[in-house]
C-alpha cells in the first residue's frame, strides 16, 4: 500500500506541476502577466542588503506592473528557507526570490540536497553588487592589510576574525586572506553579521569583513578602522580606502557580493523577459543608482543569460575554494 501511495501522490504531483505550467503559459502568451500579486521572498531579515535590494525594486516594479509588489523576509537556513520557498512556487513569475550570492553559491555546497542553484531557479536579472569591507577595532595597531598581515605574523595564532557563519562568505574571505598572506588567524563564528558586529564594536574580536550598508557608520564614527576594499575599485562612500586590486599580495582577493533575482525553474520566457526588462529600467534610473551607491553597492543589472552564466561560474569557483579550504558548514 505505501508503495502504491507513492506512486499515485507521485502521479498527481506531476499532472499539478503540468498544469502550472500550461497555466503559465497561457498568461504569458496571452499578455495577463502578472495577474495577481507578485511576492518578493527575500532570503535574509529586514534591514540588511539584500532586504534593501528587493526593497529598492518593489515600488518602481508595482507600477511599472500594475500589480502590487510585495516584500516576504524568510531568512534562516543561510539562505535555503528561501530558496525552497521559491523552488516549491508555481513558475509563472508571481513568486521571485531575491538572493545574497554567497547563499547562492556556497550554501549549496556546504548544505547538500538544500537546493541546486542552476536548475532550480530561472535567472531574471542581477541588482547590485556590493564589495566587502575589511574592518578592524580601531585599537588595533594597524592601518593597512601589510601592516596587519605583518603584526599577524609577529603575533602567530593571537589575532582572530568575526563571520556572520560557518560556511558564510565572509568565512571564505577571512580564509582567502589567511591563504594570501600566509597567515594565522582564528575563525570566530557568529548567528548573522549583527552579532558579529556587536562584539566586534565590543572589543571581543579583532575583525570583521562584510558589506558597507551596516559598517558606514561606524567606520565614519571612529569605532572601526577600514583597510580595504575587496574588489577592483574604491567606493564613492569610502573614497580614501584601496581597493584591494591595488594592494600588493592581495591583488586576487575580490569577495564581492552581488544581490539578484531568480524566479522558479519552468517560469515561461515571456514572463522573465518581462520582468527583467522592466528591472532594467528601474535600474538605469538615477534614483535606483544613488540609493545603491549610498549603501556602498553599485547597480549592474545583468540579463537572464549573462545571470546564468555568471550564477554557474561563480558556483564552481566558491565550490572549488570551499573543497580546498576543507570548509564546512559544522
Amino acid at each position: 500500500m505505501k508503495s502504491l501511495s507513492f506512486r499515485l501522490t507521485r502521479a498527481g504531483g506531476l499532472v499539478l506541476l503540468g498544469t502550472a505550467f500550461a497555466n503559465a503559459s497561457v498568461h504569458a502568451q496571452d499578455g495577463t502577466f502578472p495577474s495577481q500579486t507578485v511576492t518578493l521572498i527575500v532570503s535574509a531579515a529586514a534591514g540588511g542588503t539584500t532586504d534593501i535590494a528587493a526593497r529598492m525594486i518593489s515600488d518602481p516594479l508595482s507600477k511599472a506592473l500594475g500589480k502590487s509588489v510585495i516584500v516576504d523576509n524568510r531568512p534562516g537556513g543561510s539562505g535555503a528557507i528561501a530558496a525552497a520557498a521559491v523552488k516549491r512556487a508555481k513558475p509563472d513569475g508571481h513568486t521571485l526570490l531575491v538572493q545574497y550570492s554567497g547563499y547562492q553559491v556556497i550554501t549549496p555546497h556546504l548544505m547538500k540536497g538544500s537546493f541546486d542553484p542552476i536548475k532550480d531557479f530561472a535567472p531574471v536579472a542581477n541588482l547590485i553588487v556590493a564589495p566587502q569591507v575589511v574592518v578592524v577595532r580601531p585599537d588595533l595597531p594597524v592601518k593597512t592589510l601589510a601592516e596587519l598581515s605583518s603584526y599577524a605574523k609577529a603575533n602567530p595564532g593571537k589575532l582572530n576574525y568575526a563571520s556572520s557563519g560557518n560556511g558564510s562568505l565572509q568565512h571564505v574571505t577571512g580564509e582567502m586572506i589567511k591563504q594570501l598572506a600566509g597567515i594565522d588567524i582564528a575563525h570566530v563564528p557568529y548567528k548573522g553579521t549583527g552579532p558579529a558586529l556587536t562584539d566586534l564594536l565590543g572589543g571581543n574580536v579583532d575583525m570583521t569583513f562584510t558589506t558597507a550598508p551596516p559598517l558606514l557608520g561606524h567606520i565614519k564614527a571612529g569605532k572601526l578602522r577600514a583597510l580595504a576594499v575587496t574588489g577592483s575599485t574604491a567606493l564613492p562612500s569610502l573614497p580614501d580606502v584601496p581597493p584591494t586590486s591595488k594592494v600588493k599580495g592581495f591583488e586576487k582577493l575580490d569577495a564581492s557580493s552581488w544581490f539578484a533575482v531568480y524566479a522558479p525553474a519552468g517560469t515561461p520566457k515571456p514572463v522573465i523577459d518581462k520582468l527583467s526588462s522592466e528591472i532594467s529600467k528601474i535600474m538605469q534610473t538615477a534614483e535606483f543608482k544613488s540609493k545603491a551607491e549610498a549603501q556602498g553597492a553599485y547597480a549592474v543589472y545583468m540579463n537572464p543569460q549573462e545571470l546564468a552564466d555568471y550564477t554557474s561560474r561563480e558556483f564552481q569557483t566558491w565550490g572549488k575554494f570551499v573543497a580546498d579550504a576543507k570548509i564546512s558548514a559544522e
